[in-house]
């Protein structure tokens, strides 16, 4: 049976942050490859590949790691639960599709980078009900249960939903006259979380000398929209990772400079962990 999600809680909850990362679960159900049309390399090409390597030390500095427990191309935790593509499911009907929906990037993924289609034909509406179910739902409540937990203790909580992007879409960017950039903030222009928050976890990635873009070309998917309330003190940034920096996209592995960028990303992390800790309303509490 897939494995909703895994929660990594530090002994003691530092401060208002929560980690996650939707996207790098690298368990494929044996009735994915099965049914697929795809090897499992190709499976593997919108995995957002190690990343909850790179932020695996943040329950070390005081904050929980939420991890999706199912891939990318068997359910997208970062799609809203009715993103259902009719082009995939049995008895769904059409209606008006968002643009995700209608690329085949639903919450059941229909294809993979590139637009390689998953299945031969169509599943069935029970098949992506259980994926829901079983994966879907209980992520989702278990995230809100963190946050939660978060804004009763510290008076605020932070999401920091953690992701990697293929390296074409960088150099994609730099032809359009943008700038090339090893990471990527998306707040929804303004919407998902309050502007100093934005501009703490931006220093903690630019005073290591990386190249920091906010909103373009990613702005934030589903789970900014969903957990961004800076009015209701919580808030969510989406940030996206070059896999060029640690990953060798081709064989879907870490390539020589994984180590190395691995312990960039301790130090960031641990800074990103401490943000909003000061306007902490009460004490670090041990982990429930």
């Amino acid at each position: 049976m897939t494995t909703a999600y895994h929660l990594r809680e530090p002994n003691v909850v530092q401060g208002p942050v929560v980690f996650a990362s939707p996207h790098s679960a690298r368990d494929y159900p044996p009735e994915l490859i099965r049914h697929s049309v795809l090897d499992l390399a190709t499976l593997r090409s919108s995995e957002d590949a190690y990343v909850d390597l790179l932020v695996g030390a943040a329950p070390d500095h005081g904050a929980p790691l939420l991890l999706g427990g199912a891939p990318r191309a068997y359910v997208d935790y970062n799609r809203a639960a009715g993103e259902l593509d009719p082009a995939l499911i049995a008895d769904i009907s059409r209606g008006t599709l968002n643009p995700r929906v209608a690329s085949g990037l639903g919450v059941i993924p229909r294809v993979v980078a590139r637009g390689r289609a998953i299945y031969r034909g169509k599943i069935s509406r029970a098949e992506a009900e259980h994926r829901l179910r079983t994966c879907w739902h209980p992520y989702h409540a278990r995230l809100a249960e963190l946050l939660e937990a978060q804004r009763l203790r510290f008076g605020q909580a932070i999401l920091l939903d953690m992701h990697s992007m293929p390296h074409e879409a960088v150099i994609t960017e730099a032809r359009r006259g943008g700038q090339r950039p090893d990471i990527v903030i998306g707040d929804r222009f303004g919407a998902s979380a309050a502007p100093e928050i934005v501009a703490a976890v931006e220093a903690a990635f630019a005073d290591t000398g990386l190249r920091v873009a906010r909103n373009v070309p990613f702005a934030g998917a589903y789970m900014v929209q969903a957990y961004g309330r800076p009015a209701l003190d919580q808030h969510a940034v989406q940030i996206e990772i070059d896999r060029a920096l640690y990953l060798d996209e081709t064989r879907m592995a870490p390539h020589s400079g994984f180590n190395a960028f691995q312990r960039m990303m301790n130090g960031i992390v641990a800074n990103l962990a401490s943000i909003g800790r000061s306007q902490a309303s009460t004490p670090p509490l041990a982990a429930e």
